[in-house]
């Protein structure tokens, strides 16, 4: 592995004197795939809010690119280049598949005054250019036919890729991804998989957590395992496989 992208160190949370997250470390390298399995309860949802800033630790610390962000908000982490999906997809309902992309797009001119105003021929090639990209964007989801559409009138796996879409709109370096598989049909689980090896190869990186093992297993280079909150085990896929911890804490409960 080289340099790390993304380190937690010793990260801890309590939720009414009981620990969530209990000490736990995890490395994420550019350019990779990485995986975090574990459990109903083993502390992964709530380890991705505490990455990506919507909860504050109790103690640890999070660096992202050699940077700390442990104590940032959530829109300042994301504007540092971290984004992340949620296990059921968020995303506004009466707004068209296109607005939704739009507004994630960073640092647009009409929201301020001064551009908006004195700037108006700017201000409309920008908005062009973003229309543009998020077209391109939803293309590369296939979505591109439902660009006008409510969003609200999409299917679940279509609203996981929309949400992923917008992801993308934020021009990230890293990307979280809960659950993007989780009640999905195989179809769009296929294409959802497809466009994560696409992105990864144009240079992303992404931590998943995700109950399906065979998309852990076919996509991510590294997996990370948590069971009642702690560290549990680190490796390959083939590794993670073979581990008997592994094996008897997770794998072999039924509770995947």
């Amino acid at each position: 592995m080289t340099e790390s992208l993304l380190t937690a160190t010793k990260l801890h949370k309590n939720f009414g004197g009981l620990p969530a997250v209990n000490q736990v470390s995890l490395t994420v390298a550019p350019g990779s795939i990485t995986g975090l399995i574990g459990p109903n309860g083993a502390g992964k949802t709530t380890l991705f809010n505490l990455l990506a800033g919507s909860l504050r630790p109790d103690s640890g610390q999070v660096v992202f690119q050699n940077q700390p962000i442990t104590h940032l908000p959530p829109h300042r982490v994301a504007q540092r280049g971290l984004v992340r999906t949620f296990q059921v997809a968020r995303v506004f309902s009466r707004l068209s598949v296109l607005d939704n992309v739009l507004l994630a797009a960073p640092e647009q001119l009409g929201e301020q005054v001064w551009p908006l105003w004195f700037q108006a021929q700017r201000v409309a090639q920008q908005e062009r250019q973003l229309r543009n990209t998020a077209m391109e964007i939803l293309d590369s989801v296939g979505l591109a036919a439902k660009a006008q559409d409510y969003a609200g009138a999409l299917s679940g796996g279509q609203r996981k890729l929309l949400e992923m879409a917008r992801a993308l709109m934020t021009r990230p370096q890293l990307i979280l991804l809960d659950e993007p598989a989780a009640g999905v049909n195989p179809t769009l689980i296929n294409q959802i998989c497809d466009c994560i090896q696409r992105w990864h190869q144009a240079g992303l990186t992404f931590l998943i957590i995700e109950h399906n093992m065979d998309v852990i297993m076919s996509l991510c280079e590294q997996v990370w395992v948590l069971a009642a909150g702690k560290n549990l085990a680190v490796g390959t896929p083939t590794e993670i496989q073979t581990n008997p911890t592994v094996l008897t804490a997770y794998l072999g409960t039924g509770e995947e």
